[in-house]
């Protein structure tokens, strides 16, 4: 894909994303957060904790998730302790941090706590 249609591809899927939490109940919060540590394409309440949310796109969850490098995950990672560390309990807010897949169809799979995978 060229930049541009990578970009708004990459925008509609987080949008989408969005949509399918807010569905489920969280209430995003804030979109492409920028921090020191990097970006958080979505962030989402879920009571008094988060929901860091990663979005990866490509034709198939296969390729989606091939997307997804050990230094995303750690700037990832960086970035939710950064945003953790401006509320009031701090780091021992209660949060996880997501994967939200979208293949060429438009579906969604969702890996949970995916640290914790």
């Amino acid at each position: 894909m060229s930049g541009a249609v990578s970009y708004y591809s990459g925008l509609a899927a987080e949008k989408q994303v969005a949509a399918d939490y807010n569905r489920r109940g969280y209430t995003t919060c804030q979109h492409r957060w920028r921090g020191k540590g990097g970006e958080i394409d979505l962030i989402a309440q879920d009571g008094d904790g988060f929901i860091f949310i990663e979005v990866k796109k490509a034709r198939d969850f296969a390729r989606a998730v091939e997307r997804l490098t050990q230094r995303q995950l750690q700037r990832i990672y960086n970035a939710a302790s950064e945003f953790l560390g401006q509320m009031p309990n701090g780091l021992d807010t209660p949060a996880r941090i997501d994967v939200a897949l979208v293949n060429g169809a438009g579906s969604i799979e969702i890996i949970e706590n995916a640290f914790g995978h």
